[in-house]
């Protein structure tokens, strides 16, 4: 991986730069939701650098202290193209914002943290428009020393199985980092 970006919390050994520019190929002007953005936000700030000023990046979270914290970070770095919404993605339909118009959609360590898989990929699929890419990086199954229980780890096969069910089609898999595995789904 290059320019290894480390950031406290369960993103300490990914690099979002070589994720969502090298690899999901991120464009300019595009709109993207980080589901499940956490209180560092780092995906969203580098999802609004690429996105650049003719994009949109929101910042999906069902704690409201995490959005505030988004916000802030993405103030000190002038990035004014982040909007910040609050949502339970378990609830299909309950993110606002407006269905199919997303050209990317993120879940970074977020499938590890619920039980509802399907609920939280199928509320991605409404979200993003035909064509539309979901990144999903999550905790390689094997127990380590770092990460959640090893009982709350999804195997790739079935994110791909519960993916594929709701008519995303897989293009890509690859090892995202020392700890997790890469998914890269198309609507």
């Amino acid at each position: 991986m290059t320019n290894l970006n480390r950031v406290a919390g369960g993103n300490e050994l990914l690099d979002p730069v070589y994720l969502l520019k090298d690899v999901l190929q991120m464009s300019y002007g595009a709109k993207a939701a980080d589901l499940g953005c956490g209180s560092m936000g780092f995906f969203v700030l580098q999802s609004a650098k690429l996105v650049g000023d003719k994009g949109l990046v929101y910042a999906v979270d069902v704690l409201k202290d995490v959005l505030s914290s988004v916000e802030g970070r993405a103030r000190q770095e002038g990035l004014y193209n982040v909007k910040t919404v609050w949502s339970n993605l378990e609830i299909v339909g309950a993110t606002k914002i407006p269905e199919s118009s997303l050209d990317y959609a993120l879940l970074v360590n977020t499938l590890f943290q619920t039980t509802k898989h399907q609920e939280v990929l199928k509320e991605a699929y409404r979200l993003l428009k035909i064509g539309g890419r979901l990144l999903v990086v999550d905790w390689q199954t094997g127990a380590g020393p770092i990460g959640p229980r090893k009982e709350m780890r999804l195997e790739p096969a079935m994110v791909k199985s519960l993916a594929q069910a709701i008519s995303f089609q897989l293009i890509q898999e690859f090892v995202a980092g020392k700890n997790h595995y890469g998914l890269i789904f198309q609507k």
